[in-house]
């Protein structure tokens, strides 16, 4: 049996280890990956698929604006481990993250993708002809889901990240952890 279930910080290496295998070294040159660099998802919206404790799926929602001043999501990357697809995971991390914006207020979720896989969930790319991404991207595969009638009416401009930004280490911490460490090792190597 599979469920779905918010993200934790415990997943992140089963997640990037899925994300690997599904999409491989080049998911980290394509556009939307600018848009998600050192950010963190947004709230609530970040699912995983587990099978038998084994993360099997992944699916991300992240601030944007679908240009100026105007509130959106960008969803990527969607992911299912090569063994578990053609099973609905998908379709059902899609169904629970739509959901789950719409009951927290948010507008309109953008993503670059098929449009002939996306377009079961309302996608489509009717409101993103005069939005573009920052670098490369293939224009009719970037598609819009309003979540709210008319959420995308008019948008124009640059899609560009506002999610809250991943928090940094604290390199004297580090620092004094790693060296705290090494001076307790050698003061019992020593006694």
């Amino acid at each position: 049996m599979v469920t779905i279930r918010e993200e934790k910080l415990s997943d992140a290496l089963a997640r990037e280890a899925l994300l690997d295998e599904a999409y491989g070294a080049d998911r980290f040159a394509k556009t939307s990956e600018r848009l998600r660099e050192g950010r963190q998802p947004a709230a609530g919206l970040a699912l995983v698929a587990v099978h038998h404790g084994r993360l099997v799926g992944t699916v991300r929602l992240w601030s944007v604006t679908a240009g100026p001043a105007r509130a959106a999501l960008l969803l990527g990357p969607l992911a299912v481990h090569p063994e578990h697809r053609n099973r609905g995971i998908g379709a059902t991390l899609m169904r629970r993250v739509i959901a789950r914006a719409r009951l927290a207020g948010h507008r309109a979720i953008l993503l670059v993708g098929d449009a002939a896989y996306y377009e079961r969930f309302g996608f489509t790319d009717a409101s993103t002809g005069e939005l573009w991404m920052p670098g490369h991207f293939q224009r009719e595969r970037l598609l819009a889901l309003e979540l709210r009638s008319g959420a995308l009416a008019g948008a124009r401009g640059l899609i560009a990240a506002t999610g809250q930004l991943e928090p940094k280490p604290d390199l004297n911490r580090l620092i004094a952890g790693i060296g705290g460490g090494a001076r307790s090792a050698s003061a019992r190597r020593a006694a």
